[in-house]
């Protein structure tokens, strides 16, 4: 892990690095092929100004990473979201940096909360595991609508809705403070289902594309063949 990097709480005197982190967030889940709920530089700011997000510079004094807390159930559940680290800075361990220091902040400021996850990706999920997380089905997620509609900005929220909001290409993650495994307990569940985490997600994503592409095939057929008799 590169030492280097200074993660820190966001304050009002980040603002200005908003509109930049918020344009690399969506630059690189377009570069991902994934999905990811748009947010606005306003809404970043917000957060900064808030103290609910960790920002993350390089010796060289540029932004590198960013992530922000967002609060859903009156309280009762809180998300880490919008992880970005700027692509000259990755594959040097400060992902993971950004996610302890945003899980520290949650558990600091909403200690009874149950704190959740969305991803993609398998390093996340190995780094969720390190914190204490466990994957969980939807169903376990807030049911806060607010949250849910946050996802209409994602590619994939034909996926979602198609899956009547039960499952997705993201795998579901969560803390229970009231309930929970060591972090070595399930850091070490996760190494022995790793090989079968990236399969499944690999297949996951393929069939709900596929499945997706076929739904959206037949829809366009039942269009045009309807139209002829109009």
């Amino acid at each position: 892990m590169n030492q280097d990097f200074k993660v820190v709480v966001a304050d009002y005197s980040y603002v200005g690095w908003a509109a930049e982190i918020c344009k690399e967030m969506e630059e690189s889940a377009k570069a991902r092929g994934t999905g990811i709920a748009k947010r606005s530089p306003d809404y970043l700011m917000l957060k900064m100004e808030e103290g609910k997000a960790v920002i993350a510079f390089a010796p060289d004094g540029n932004w590198a990473g960013f992530c922000y807390i967002e609060c859903w159930g009156h309280g009762e559940y809180v998300a880490n979201s919008g992880l970005i680290v700027s692509p000259r800075y990755r594959k040097g361990g400060l992902a993971k940096m950004i996610k302890h220091k945003i899980f520290e902040l949650s558990r600091k400021l909403y200690p009874d909360a149950k704190v959740f996850g969305l991803t993609t990706g398998l390093a996340v999920m190995k780094i969720n595991s390190e914190l204490g997380y466990e994957p969980v089905t939807y169903s376990e997620l807030t049911q806060d609508e607010a949250f849910w509609s946050g996802c209409k900005s994602c590619v994939n929220f034909d996926i979602l809705t198609s899956k009547n909001r039960k499952n997705c290409l993201c795998t579901a993650m969560l803390y229970d403070p009231k309930d929970h495994y060591t972090p070595e307990e399930t850091t070490q569940e996760f190494v022995k289902k790793e090989k079968i985490y990236e399969r499944f997600l690999r297949l996951k994503q393929s069939s709900y594309r596929k499945n997706l592409k076929r739904n959206n095939f037949l829809m366009a057929m039942n269009g045009f063949f309807t139209g002829l008799f109009l």
